[in-house]
Protein backbone atom coordinates (compact mmCIF):
# COMPACT_ATOMS: atom_id res chain seq x y z
CA UNK A 1 0.00 0.00 0.00
CA UNK A 2 1.39 3.52 -0.68
CA UNK A 3 0.64 5.77 1.98
CA UNK A 4 1.64 9.80 1.10
CA UNK A 5 1.72 12.63 3.14
CA UNK A 6 1.20 16.24 1.91
CA UNK A 7 1.52 18.63 3.78
CA UNK A 8 1.43 22.60 3.37
CA UNK A 9 0.50 25.89 3.87
CA UNK A 10 -3.11 26.78 4.61
CA UNK A 11 -3.57 29.11 2.15
CA UNK A 12 -0.63 28.06 -0.59
CA UNK A 13 -3.02 27.38 -4.53
CA UNK A 14 -0.11 24.58 -4.91
CA UNK A 15 -1.32 23.12 -2.11
CA UNK A 16 -4.65 23.45 -3.36
CA UNK A 17 -4.28 21.70 -6.37
CA UNK A 18 -2.26 18.92 -5.11
CA UNK A 19 -4.48 18.47 -2.61
CA UNK A 20 -7.07 17.62 -5.28
CA UNK A 21 -4.98 15.77 -6.90
CA UNK A 22 -4.45 13.19 -4.02
CA UNK A 23 -8.09 13.36 -3.40
CA UNK A 24 -8.95 12.05 -7.37
CA UNK A 25 -6.32 9.52 -6.54
CA UNK A 26 -7.28 8.28 -3.05
CA UNK A 27 -10.89 7.56 -4.72
CA UNK A 28 -9.95 5.59 -7.95
CA UNK A 29 -7.02 3.92 -6.59
CA UNK A 30 -7.68 1.17 -3.69
CA UNK A 31 -4.00 1.00 -2.84
CA UNK A 32 -3.42 4.61 -2.73
CA UNK A 33 -3.31 6.66 0.82
CA UNK A 34 -3.29 9.93 1.43
CA UNK A 35 -2.85 12.22 4.94
CA UNK A 36 -2.62 15.85 4.32
CA UNK A 37 -1.36 18.50 7.07
CA UNK A 38 -2.24 22.04 6.78
CA UNK A 39 -0.32 24.57 8.99
CA UNK A 40 -1.20 28.54 9.49
CA UNK A 41 1.04 30.49 6.93
CA UNK A 42 2.22 32.15 10.30
CA UNK A 43 3.46 28.74 11.77
CA UNK A 44 5.07 27.11 8.55
CA UNK A 45 8.33 28.06 8.15
CA UNK A 46 9.14 26.58 11.48
CA UNK A 47 7.20 23.58 11.29
CA UNK A 48 9.04 23.24 7.77
CA UNK A 49 12.54 23.60 9.13
CA UNK A 50 11.18 21.48 12.20
CA UNK A 51 10.39 18.57 9.81
CA UNK A 52 13.52 18.38 7.66
CA UNK A 53 15.64 18.67 10.40
CA UNK A 54 14.56 15.92 12.16
CA UNK A 55 14.26 13.25 8.83
CA UNK A 56 17.62 14.71 7.23
CA UNK A 57 15.57 16.80 4.39
CA UNK A 58 16.22 19.69 1.97
CA UNK A 59 13.04 21.33 1.13
CA UNK A 60 11.85 24.76 1.26
CA UNK A 61 8.52 25.59 0.00
CA UNK A 62 5.09 24.78 0.29
CA UNK A 63 3.81 21.75 -0.55
CA UNK A 64 5.92 19.20 0.49
CA UNK A 65 5.01 15.31 -0.20
CA UNK A 66 6.85 12.39 1.35
CA UNK A 67 5.54 8.53 1.14
CA UNK A 68 5.59 6.71 4.77
CA UNK A 69 7.19 3.19 4.32
CA UNK A 70 4.68 1.40 6.52
CA UNK A 71 5.89 -1.81 5.43
CA UNK A 72 9.79 -1.81 6.30
CA UNK A 73 10.23 1.44 8.78
CA UNK A 74 12.56 4.24 9.52
CA UNK A 75 12.24 7.28 8.18
CA UNK A 76 9.47 8.53 5.24
CA UNK A 77 10.76 9.03 1.74
CA UNK A 78 10.90 12.59 0.32
CA UNK A 79 8.95 12.60 -3.14
CA UNK A 80 9.95 16.58 -3.08
CA UNK A 81 7.01 19.27 -4.10
CA UNK A 82 4.52 20.33 -6.22
CA UNK A 83 6.22 19.96 -9.11
CA UNK A 84 7.55 16.59 -8.33
CA UNK A 85 4.14 14.95 -7.07
CA UNK A 86 2.23 16.18 -10.47
CA UNK A 87 5.38 14.43 -12.41
CA UNK A 88 4.87 11.23 -9.80
CA UNK A 89 0.82 10.83 -10.29
CA UNK A 90 1.53 11.19 -13.99
CA UNK A 91 4.61 8.53 -14.80
CA UNK A 92 3.13 5.97 -12.29
CA UNK A 93 -0.76 6.34 -12.62
CA UNK A 94 -1.07 8.05 -15.85
CA UNK A 95 -2.93 10.86 -13.95
CA UNK A 96 -2.79 15.12 -14.46
CA UNK A 97 -5.09 17.52 -13.64
CA UNK A 98 -5.21 20.89 -15.49
CA UNK A 99 -6.62 23.77 -12.52
CA UNK A 100 -7.13 27.72 -13.36
CA UNK A 101 -4.85 29.41 -11.22
CA UNK A 102 -8.49 31.73 -10.34
CA UNK A 103 -10.07 28.35 -9.11
CA UNK A 104 -6.76 27.40 -7.15
CA UNK A 105 -6.84 30.76 -5.00
CA UNK A 106 -10.30 30.29 -4.54
CA UNK A 107 -10.03 26.96 -2.72
CA UNK A 108 -6.34 27.90 -0.69
CA UNK A 109 -8.37 31.08 0.88
CA UNK A 110 -11.32 28.44 1.55
CA UNK A 111 -8.64 26.20 3.03
CA UNK A 112 -7.24 28.65 5.23
CA UNK A 113 -10.63 29.39 6.43
CA UNK A 114 -11.17 26.01 7.53
CA UNK A 115 -7.65 25.34 9.03
CA UNK A 116 -8.70 28.30 11.64
CA UNK A 117 -12.37 27.50 12.50
CA UNK A 118 -9.94 23.99 13.02
CA UNK A 119 -7.79 25.32 15.23
CA UNK A 120 -10.78 27.02 17.04
CA UNK A 121 -12.32 24.01 17.87
CA UNK A 122 -9.08 22.08 18.54
CA UNK A 123 -8.30 24.81 21.70
CA UNK A 124 -11.90 24.55 22.56
CA UNK A 125 -11.36 20.83 23.35
CA UNK A 126 -8.38 21.73 24.83
CA UNK A 127 -10.19 23.86 27.41
CA UNK A 128 -12.47 21.18 28.27
CA UNK A 129 -10.00 18.59 29.27
CA UNK A 130 -7.18 21.55 30.68
CA UNK A 131 -9.27 23.73 33.28
CA UNK A 132 -8.65 27.46 33.17
CA UNK A 133 -6.31 27.86 35.49
CA UNK A 134 -7.81 31.62 37.96
CA UNK A 135 -5.21 32.93 40.57
CA UNK A 136 -6.80 35.81 42.80
CA UNK A 137 -4.03 37.37 45.30
CA UNK A 138 -4.66 38.70 48.32
CA UNK A 139 -7.45 35.65 48.63
CA UNK A 140 -7.87 36.01 52.39
CA UNK A 141 -10.27 38.97 51.41
CA UNK A 142 -13.74 38.62 52.02
CA UNK A 143 -14.49 39.29 48.04
CA UNK A 144 -12.24 36.11 47.32
CA UNK A 145 -14.91 34.29 49.33
CA UNK A 146 -17.60 35.63 47.37
CA UNK A 147 -16.20 35.42 44.57
CA UNK A 148 -14.92 31.50 44.42
CA UNK A 149 -18.81 30.41 43.84
CA UNK A 150 -19.63 32.95 41.14
CA UNK A 151 -16.72 31.78 39.46
CA UNK A 152 -17.10 27.86 39.98
CA UNK A 153 -20.83 27.71 39.04
CA UNK A 154 -20.72 27.69 35.53
CA UNK A 155 -21.86 31.15 34.49
CA UNK A 156 -19.02 33.37 33.98
CA UNK A 157 -16.84 31.01 31.69
CA UNK A 158 -20.09 28.54 30.29
CA UNK A 159 -21.11 25.51 31.59
CA UNK A 160 -18.61 23.22 29.63
CA UNK A 161 -15.48 25.13 31.29
CA UNK A 162 -13.82 23.37 34.13
CA UNK A 163 -11.46 26.00 36.33
CA UNK A 164 -9.15 25.58 38.83
CA UNK A 165 -8.82 28.46 41.47
CA UNK A 166 -5.15 29.11 42.74
CA UNK A 167 -5.67 31.46 46.47
CA UNK A 168 -2.41 33.37 47.00
CA UNK A 169 -1.78 35.43 49.81
CA UNK A 170 1.25 35.64 53.01
CA UNK A 171 1.83 33.06 55.16
CA UNK A 172 0.64 34.90 58.28
CA UNK A 173 -3.14 34.24 56.30
CA UNK A 174 -2.73 30.44 55.93
CA UNK A 175 -5.23 29.30 58.26
CA UNK A 176 -8.13 32.02 56.28
CA UNK A 177 -6.95 30.13 53.36
CA UNK A 178 -7.01 26.68 54.28
CA UNK A 179 -10.45 27.50 55.71
CA UNK A 180 -11.75 29.00 52.16
CA UNK A 181 -10.10 26.13 50.39
CA UNK A 182 -11.79 23.34 52.50
CA UNK A 183 -15.14 25.36 52.33
CA UNK A 184 -14.97 25.48 48.21
CA UNK A 185 -14.28 21.68 48.34
CA UNK A 186 -17.73 21.02 50.17
CA UNK A 187 -19.12 23.13 47.43
CA UNK A 188 -18.42 19.65 45.27
CA UNK A 189 -19.65 21.90 42.10
CA UNK A 190 -19.10 19.77 38.70
CA UNK A 191 -16.91 22.44 36.94
CA UNK A 192 -14.63 23.10 40.21
CA UNK A 193 -11.79 20.85 39.07
CA UNK A 194 -9.31 21.65 42.03
CA UNK A 195 -9.10 24.93 44.44
CA UNK A 196 -5.32 25.23 46.06
CA UNK A 197 -3.26 27.77 48.49
CA UNK A 198 -0.33 29.86 47.96
CA UNK A 199 1.68 31.69 50.17
CA UNK A 200 5.14 31.54 48.20
CA UNK A 201 5.47 33.91 45.61
CA UNK A 202 8.19 32.26 43.41
CA UNK A 203 5.73 30.12 42.54
CA UNK A 204 2.58 32.14 42.23
CA UNK A 205 0.27 32.39 38.79
CA UNK A 206 1.87 29.52 37.11
CA UNK A 207 0.40 28.45 33.66
CA UNK A 208 -2.48 31.51 34.97
CA UNK A 209 -5.25 31.93 32.28
CA UNK A 210 -6.96 34.48 34.52
CA UNK A 211 -5.22 36.43 37.16
CA UNK A 212 -7.60 38.88 39.58
CA UNK A 213 -5.60 41.30 41.81
CA UNK A 214 -7.41 42.04 45.28
CA UNK A 215 -4.40 43.57 46.67
CA UNK A 216 -5.23 46.28 49.25
CA UNK A 217 -2.17 46.38 51.40
CA UNK A 218 -1.79 50.13 51.91
CA UNK A 219 -5.30 50.29 54.20
CA UNK A 220 -3.29 48.65 56.76
CA UNK A 221 -0.19 50.65 57.09
CA UNK A 222 0.19 54.04 58.28
CA UNK A 223 2.48 55.59 54.96
CA UNK A 224 3.48 59.26 55.37
CA UNK A 225 2.47 60.86 52.08
CA UNK A 226 0.77 60.19 48.92
CA UNK A 227 4.46 60.06 47.48
CA UNK A 228 5.19 57.08 49.33
CA UNK A 229 1.97 55.31 49.22
CA UNK A 230 2.64 55.46 45.10
CA UNK A 231 5.99 54.27 45.40
CA UNK A 232 4.89 51.38 47.45
CA UNK A 233 2.00 49.95 45.22
CA UNK A 234 4.85 50.33 42.64
CA UNK A 235 7.36 48.03 44.00
CA UNK A 236 4.20 45.63 45.04
CA UNK A 237 2.75 45.82 41.25
CA UNK A 238 6.68 45.08 39.99
CA UNK A 239 7.19 42.19 42.02
CA UNK A 240 3.75 40.76 40.54
CA UNK A 241 4.32 42.24 36.93
CA UNK A 242 8.15 40.12 36.92
CA UNK A 243 6.30 37.08 38.07
CA UNK A 244 3.06 37.23 35.74
CA UNK A 245 5.70 38.12 33.03
CA UNK A 246 7.57 34.83 34.29
CA UNK A 247 5.34 32.30 35.09
CA UNK A 248 1.55 32.99 33.37
CA UNK A 249 0.26 31.91 30.02
CA UNK A 250 1.04 34.55 27.24
CA UNK A 251 -2.74 35.36 26.69
CA UNK A 252 -3.15 36.11 30.41
CA UNK A 253 -6.37 38.07 31.21
CA UNK A 254 -5.29 40.74 34.14
CA UNK A 255 -8.35 42.08 36.28
CA UNK A 256 -7.26 44.62 38.94
CA UNK A 257 -9.62 45.61 41.60
CA UNK A 258 -9.65 47.17 45.02
CA UNK A 259 -10.29 50.34 46.95
CA UNK A 260 -6.56 52.16 46.37
CA UNK A 261 -4.97 53.47 43.17
CA UNK A 262 -6.74 50.85 41.08
CA UNK A 263 -5.70 53.05 37.70
CA UNK A 264 -2.33 53.01 38.63
CA UNK A 265 -1.76 49.55 39.49
CA UNK A 266 -2.96 48.30 36.25
CA UNK A 267 -0.70 50.35 34.40
CA UNK A 268 2.37 49.16 37.17
CA UNK A 269 1.52 45.69 35.98
CA UNK A 270 1.62 46.85 32.12
CA UNK A 271 4.82 48.27 32.73
CA UNK A 272 6.29 45.72 34.61
CA UNK A 273 5.16 42.40 32.27
CA UNK A 274 5.55 44.19 28.96
CA UNK A 275 5.37 40.90 27.06
CA UNK A 276 1.63 40.45 28.08
CA UNK A 277 -1.38 42.19 25.66
CA UNK A 278 -2.39 45.76 27.32
CA UNK A 279 -5.63 44.67 25.79
CA UNK A 280 -5.56 42.10 28.22
CA UNK A 281 -5.00 44.34 31.87
CA UNK A 282 -7.85 46.00 32.84
CA UNK A 283 -8.91 47.88 35.76
CA UNK A 284 -12.42 46.88 37.20
CA UNK A 285 -14.27 50.32 36.92
CA UNK A 286 -17.85 48.61 37.24
CA UNK A 287 -18.25 48.91 41.42
CA UNK A 288 -18.81 52.52 41.18
CA UNK A 289 -21.23 52.59 38.32
CA UNK A 290 -23.34 49.87 40.07
CA UNK A 291 -23.62 51.83 43.45
CA UNK A 292 -24.33 54.69 41.30
CA UNK A 293 -27.00 52.73 39.38
CA UNK A 294 -28.42 51.48 42.49
CA UNK A 295 -28.83 55.04 44.28
CA UNK A 296 -30.09 56.42 40.81
CA UNK A 297 -32.58 53.33 40.89
CA UNK A 298 -33.67 53.80 44.66
CA UNK A 299 -34.66 57.67 43.88
CA UNK A 300 -36.82 56.85 41.81
CA UNK A 301 -38.15 53.48 43.36
CA UNK A 302 -37.24 51.07 41.11
CA UNK A 303 -34.91 48.03 40.61
CA UNK A 304 -31.28 49.01 39.71
CA UNK A 305 -31.11 46.53 36.78
CA UNK A 306 -33.35 48.90 35.36
CA UNK A 307 -30.30 51.62 35.37
CA UNK A 308 -28.07 51.89 32.09
CA UNK A 309 -25.21 53.09 30.59
CA UNK A 310 -23.93 55.10 33.42
CA UNK A 311 -20.52 55.97 32.60
CA UNK A 312 -17.75 56.56 35.13
CA UNK A 313 -14.72 58.74 33.88
CA UNK A 314 -10.98 59.00 34.95
CA UNK A 315 -9.60 57.57 38.31
CA UNK A 316 -11.31 54.22 39.88
CA UNK A 317 -10.32 54.98 42.87
CA UNK A 318 -9.70 58.67 43.37
CA UNK A 319 -11.38 61.68 41.42
CA UNK A 320 -13.86 60.55 39.11
CA UNK A 321 -16.15 61.87 36.78
CA UNK A 322 -20.42 60.30 36.88
CA UNK A 323 -21.83 60.85 33.55
CA UNK A 324 -25.28 60.67 33.38
CA UNK A 325 -25.93 62.69 30.19
CA UNK A 326 -26.51 58.61 28.43
CA UNK A 327 -28.06 56.80 31.10
CA UNK A 328 -31.96 55.42 31.21
CA UNK A 329 -34.04 53.77 32.72
CA UNK A 330 -36.02 50.57 31.46
CA UNK A 331 -39.73 49.35 33.07
CA UNK A 332 -40.01 52.62 35.03
CA UNK A 333 -43.37 52.63 36.94
CA UNK A 334 -44.73 55.97 35.89
CA UNK A 335 -47.71 57.27 33.40
CA UNK A 336 -45.85 56.24 29.72
CA UNK A 337 -45.36 52.47 29.59
CA UNK A 338 -43.89 50.29 27.02
CA UNK A 339 -42.36 47.15 26.12
CA UNK A 340 -39.51 46.24 27.92
CA UNK A 341 -36.89 47.79 25.65
CA UNK A 342 -38.76 51.10 25.92
CA UNK A 343 -36.36 53.44 27.48
CA UNK A 344 -36.26 57.07 28.89
CA UNK A 345 -33.84 59.59 29.62
CA UNK A 346 -33.20 59.54 33.08
CA UNK A 347 -32.82 62.92 33.45
CA UNK A 348 -36.19 63.29 32.66
CA UNK A 349 -37.18 61.39 35.28
CA UNK A 350 -35.66 63.16 38.60
CA UNK A 351 -36.70 66.56 39.67
CA UNK A 352 -34.92 67.44 42.70
CA UNK A 353 -31.54 68.72 41.36
CA UNK A 354 -30.21 69.54 44.82
CA UNK A 355 -30.22 65.98 46.07
CA UNK A 356 -28.17 64.87 42.59
CA UNK A 357 -25.99 67.94 43.19
CA UNK A 358 -25.33 67.25 47.22
CA UNK A 359 -26.52 63.47 48.47
CA UNK A 360 -26.17 61.31 45.65
CA UNK A 361 -22.13 62.78 45.04
CA UNK A 362 -21.10 62.47 48.36
CA UNK A 363 -22.84 59.05 49.23
CA UNK A 364 -20.76 57.79 46.09
CA UNK A 365 -17.78 59.40 47.99
CA UNK A 366 -17.26 57.68 50.88
CA UNK A 367 -18.38 53.93 49.32
CA UNK A 368 -15.68 52.03 51.05
CA UNK A 369 -17.50 52.36 54.12
CA UNK A 370 -19.66 49.32 53.82
CA UNK A 371 -18.43 47.32 51.11
CA UNK A 372 -18.31 43.77 52.18
CA UNK A 373 -16.97 41.72 49.57
CA UNK A 374 -20.14 40.96 48.00
CA UNK A 375 -20.57 43.77 45.56
CA UNK A 376 -17.11 43.80 44.27
CA UNK A 377 -17.48 39.55 44.12
CA UNK A 378 -20.19 40.24 41.41
CA UNK A 379 -18.32 43.40 40.01
CA UNK A 380 -15.76 40.86 38.55
CA UNK A 381 -18.19 37.97 37.96
CA UNK A 382 -19.61 40.24 36.01
CA UNK A 383 -16.71 41.66 33.98
CA UNK A 384 -15.25 38.05 33.35
CA UNK A 385 -18.89 37.06 31.99
CA UNK A 386 -18.36 39.85 29.40
CA UNK A 387 -15.63 38.63 28.45
CA UNK A 388 -15.84 35.76 27.74
CA UNK A 389 -19.49 35.96 26.77
CA UNK A 390 -19.80 39.72 25.08
CA UNK A 391 -21.46 42.12 27.02
CA UNK A 392 -25.10 43.04 26.63
CA UNK A 393 -25.93 44.13 22.60
CA UNK A 394 -25.96 48.16 23.08
CA UNK A 395 -25.19 48.45 26.86
CA UNK A 396 -22.18 50.82 27.85
CA UNK A 397 -19.71 49.36 30.24
CA UNK A 398 -16.87 51.25 32.38
CA UNK A 399 -13.30 49.87 32.43
CA UNK A 400 -10.41 51.44 33.34
CA UNK A 401 -7.94 50.51 30.45
CA UNK A 402 -4.82 52.03 28.96
CA UNK A 403 -5.93 55.42 26.98
CA UNK A 404 -4.19 55.39 22.68
CA UNK A 405 -5.62 59.13 22.94
CA UNK A 406 -9.56 58.56 22.62
CA UNK A 407 -11.40 61.53 23.86
CA UNK A 408 -8.57 63.85 23.84
CA UNK A 409 -7.55 61.92 26.83
CA UNK A 410 -3.31 61.87 26.72
CA UNK A 411 -1.95 58.09 25.92
CA UNK A 412 -0.03 56.12 28.25
CA UNK A 413 -2.10 56.09 31.40
CA UNK A 414 -5.57 53.96 32.42
CA UNK A 415 -8.29 55.59 32.02
CA UNK A 416 -11.80 54.76 32.76
CA UNK A 417 -14.52 55.13 29.81
CA UNK A 418 -17.08 53.93 28.41
CA UNK A 419 -16.66 50.34 26.51
CA UNK A 420 -18.37 47.22 24.94
CA UNK A 421 -17.70 43.69 25.32
CA UNK A 422 -17.51 41.45 21.95
CA UNK A 423 -16.16 38.24 20.44
CA UNK A 424 -13.59 37.61 23.66
CA UNK A 425 -12.56 41.21 23.64
CA UNK A 426 -13.39 45.05 24.06
CA UNK A 427 -13.56 47.83 22.43
CA UNK A 428 -14.03 51.62 23.50
CA UNK A 429 -17.00 53.23 22.26
CA UNK A 430 -15.64 56.49 20.51
CA UNK A 431 -18.86 57.25 19.18
CA UNK A 432 -19.85 58.74 22.83
CA UNK A 433 -20.38 62.40 22.62
CA UNK A 434 -19.51 64.78 25.49
CA UNK A 435 -19.94 67.87 26.51
CA UNK A 436 -17.15 70.93 26.85
CA UNK A 437 -17.58 70.58 30.58
CA UNK A 438 -16.79 66.49 30.47
CA UNK A 439 -13.54 67.62 28.17
CA UNK A 440 -12.39 69.89 30.71
CA UNK A 441 -13.04 67.71 33.78
CA UNK A 442 -11.63 64.40 31.48
CA UNK A 443 -8.21 66.94 31.31
CA UNK A 444 -8.44 67.98 35.12
CA UNK A 445 -8.86 63.72 35.86
CA UNK A 446 -5.76 62.80 33.26
CA UNK A 447 -3.19 65.28 35.15
CA UNK A 448 -3.30 63.44 37.84
CA UNK A 449 -3.06 60.66 36.60
CA UNK A 450 -0.37 61.57 34.98
CA UNK A 451 1.42 62.81 37.83
CA UNK A 452 0.65 59.45 39.43
CA UNK A 453 2.44 57.37 36.97
CA UNK A 454 5.47 60.20 36.58
CA UNK A 455 5.80 59.64 40.43
CA UNK A 456 6.10 56.09 40.40
CA UNK A 457 8.32 55.57 37.15
CA UNK A 458 10.69 58.51 39.45
CA UNK A 459 10.62 61.67 37.29
CA UNK A 460 9.33 63.62 39.24
CA UNK A 461 9.38 63.59 43.03
CA UNK A 462 5.96 64.70 43.90
CA UNK A 463 2.62 65.25 42.83
CA UNK A 464 1.77 69.20 41.44
CA UNK A 465 -2.07 70.48 41.75
CA UNK A 466 -3.56 71.01 38.00
CA UNK A 467 -3.83 74.69 37.69
CA UNK A 468 -7.33 75.06 37.18
CA UNK A 469 -9.49 74.49 40.24
CA UNK A 470 -10.17 71.15 41.16
CA UNK A 471 -12.74 68.40 41.32
CA UNK A 472 -12.86 67.23 44.32
CA UNK A 473 -14.07 63.33 44.59
CA UNK A 474 -16.97 61.89 42.18
CA UNK A 475 -18.02 64.89 40.85
CA UNK A 476 -21.45 64.78 38.65
CA UNK A 477 -21.35 66.22 34.66
CA UNK A 478 -22.66 69.57 34.55
CA UNK A 479 -25.61 68.00 32.63
CA UNK A 480 -28.46 68.90 34.91
CA UNK A 481 -30.38 71.62 33.04
CA UNK A 482 -32.94 73.44 35.55
CA UNK A 483 -36.03 72.54 33.32
CA UNK A 484 -35.38 68.96 34.37
CA UNK A 485 -35.66 69.79 37.84
CA UNK A 486 -38.34 72.68 37.87
CA UNK A 487 -36.56 74.56 40.10
CA UNK A 488 -36.53 78.26 39.99
CA UNK A 489 -33.21 79.47 38.62
CA UNK A 490 -32.63 81.98 41.87
CA UNK A 491 -33.28 78.98 43.77
CA UNK A 492 -30.31 77.16 42.90
CA UNK A 493 -27.46 77.32 45.39
CA UNK A 494 -23.96 76.36 44.84
CA UNK A 495 -22.15 72.67 45.72
CA UNK A 496 -18.69 73.45 46.99
CA UNK A 497 -16.67 70.49 48.88
CA UNK A 498 -20.36 67.97 49.21
CA UNK A 499 -22.04 71.30 51.03
CA UNK A 500 -24.71 73.45 49.80
CA UNK A 501 -23.26 77.57 49.88
CA UNK A 502 -25.93 80.30 51.16
CA UNK A 503 -27.79 82.46 48.78
CA UNK A 504 -26.46 85.63 47.54
CA UNK A 505 -27.70 89.07 45.94
CA UNK A 506 -28.17 88.74 42.24
CA UNK A 507 -24.57 88.77 40.37
CA UNK A 508 -22.48 89.27 43.96
CA UNK A 509 -19.35 87.26 43.91
CA UNK A 510 -18.86 84.49 46.41
CA UNK A 511 -15.82 83.74 48.58
CA UNK A 512 -15.58 80.25 49.97
CA UNK A 513 -13.82 80.13 53.14
CA UNK A 514 -13.11 76.18 54.33
CA UNK A 515 -11.93 74.97 57.65
CA UNK A 516 -9.25 72.81 57.83
CA UNK A 517 -10.27 69.66 56.01
CA UNK A 518 -10.81 66.34 58.09
CA UNK A 519 -8.84 63.39 58.47
CA UNK A 520 -9.64 61.30 55.59
CA UNK A 521 -11.11 58.16 56.99
CA UNK A 522 -7.94 54.95 57.22
CA UNK A 523 -7.00 53.45 54.10
CA UNK A 524 -8.67 56.41 52.29
CA UNK A 525 -6.07 58.06 50.29
CA UNK A 526 -6.70 60.58 47.63
CA UNK A 527 -4.82 63.13 46.28
CA UNK A 528 -6.98 65.69 46.40
CA UNK A 529 -6.80 65.47 49.96
CA UNK A 530 -3.00 66.36 49.82
CA UNK A 531 -3.19 69.19 47.68
CA UNK A 532 -3.65 72.97 48.71
CA UNK A 533 -5.02 76.22 46.51
CA UNK A 534 -7.75 78.80 46.30
CA UNK A 535 -10.49 79.10 44.49
CA UNK A 536 -13.59 81.50 43.75
CA UNK A 537 -16.47 80.38 42.12
CA UNK A 538 -18.89 82.84 40.66
CA UNK A 539 -22.81 83.21 41.10
CA UNK A 540 -24.12 83.98 37.62
CA UNK A 541 -27.01 85.85 36.58
CA UNK A 542 -30.27 83.91 36.99
CA UNK A 543 -30.37 84.28 32.63
CA UNK A 544 -26.67 82.46 32.92
CA UNK A 545 -27.35 80.10 35.96
CA UNK A 546 -26.88 77.22 33.98
CA UNK A 547 -23.13 78.35 33.50
CA UNK A 548 -22.68 78.97 37.00
CA UNK A 549 -24.07 75.45 37.63
CA UNK A 550 -21.06 74.32 35.52
CA UNK A 551 -18.45 76.28 37.53
CA UNK A 552 -20.03 75.46 40.62
CA UNK A 553 -19.53 71.38 40.00
CA UNK A 554 -16.05 72.39 39.77
CA UNK A 555 -14.93 71.77 43.73
CA UNK A 556 -12.70 73.58 46.41
CA UNK A 557 -9.75 73.03 47.95
CA UNK A 558 -9.21 72.18 51.68
CA UNK A 559 -7.44 75.34 52.18
CA UNK A 560 -8.83 78.84 53.31
CA UNK A 561 -9.37 81.46 50.77
CA UNK A 562 -8.28 85.22 51.27
CA UNK A 563 -11.07 87.99 51.74
CA UNK A 564 -11.98 90.25 48.91
CA UNK A 565 -13.14 93.92 49.51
Amino acid sequence: MAKFVLAGKADCPHFAKAELLADYLQINLPNFKIHKITQHPDKWEQWLHDICEKNGWKHKRSPIVWRELLDRGGKGLLLGGFNDFMEHAQHYYGITLDMLSEQMLRIAKENLQTHIEIEKEEEYIKSLINPLQVWISSASAPACYNLIPLLANGEVFGMATEVSIHLLDSSHHKEILHGIVMEAEDLAFPLLRSVSMHTELDDAFVQADIVILLDDILLQHEIPSLEDCIRQVTEQCKVYGSLIEKNANSRVKVIVSGKTFVNLRALMIMTFAPSIDGQNIIAVAMFLENAAKAMLARKLNMNSAGVKDVIVWGNISGSSYIDLSKAKVYRYDSAIWGPPNFSRRLLDMIYDGNWVRSEFAFVLSSLEHHCLGMSPAHVIATVLRYWYQDSPPGEIVSMGILSEGQFCIPEGIIFSMPVRFQDGSWEVITETEISEETQEALKHLAHDLIQEKQVALGEIPEMHPYKEPALNGFNLLALLEEENFQTPPEDLDTLSNGLLQPETQEGEKVQTTTDEPEAPPDGLLQSEMLEEEKVQVPIDDPETSSEGLNQSETSLSNAENDENP
